[in-house]
């Protein structure tokens, strides 16, 4: 034994003292807790953000075993389309501003920053920028996105009529 290496090891081959690799979401919880945990880190999304005034603007910021994390921004009046997400399961949240959620059967609701929204496969719903203001979304799909199939509104005989509908003096 002439060196250190000979005497403690290879440096290189102790994973035994490396910190265990942080493990992937499995759960519907593990993948809002991510998304949390996304929002959360302003440093690692703020840079990212571009505003496109001719279309949505989206970056993918991560990709893991079976999932993706998309990051979106939104000026005054863009919106989704009303969409699905094919066999993808998802968790979204709003990190600045605030976008309008209409989700067939379910009406609509604002989401602010914070908010968190979970859907399942066969979720219809269109997200529109509503305000006067940007926003940006953080969206994560599991497993990742292949498809969002755009639906038509109903047919207004088919459709429930909202309180929107109704007209008062």
């Amino acid at each position: 034994m002439d060196n250190d290496n000979a005497i403690a090891g290879d440096p290189l081959a102790l994973p035994h003292l490396l910190p265990p690799p942080a493990e992937h979401p499995r759960t519907v919880a593990g993948f809002a807790g991510l998304a949390t945990a996304l929002a959360g880190d302003r440093e690692c999304w703020a840079p990212l953000v571009r505003y496109d005034a001719a279309s949505r603007w989206y970056h993918r910021l991560r990709v893991g075993p079976g999932y993706e994390v998309w990051l979106l921004s939104w000026v005054p009046g863009q919106g989704s389309g009303r969409h699905d997400h094919g066999p993808s399961s998802g968790v979204y949240t709003v990190l600045d501003g605030s976008l309008t959620e209409h989700a067939s059967g379910r009406g609509s609701r604002v989401l602010t920053p914070g908010s968190l929204r979970v859907f399942a496969p066969g979720y219809v719903h269109e997200v529109v920028n509503a305000a006067l203001t940007p926003a940006v979304s953080l969206h994560v799909y599991f497993p990742g996105l292949t498809e969002m199939s755009m639906r038509p509104l109903p047919r207004a005989a088919e459709r429930r009529p909202s309180p929107r509908d109704v007209l008062t003096c």
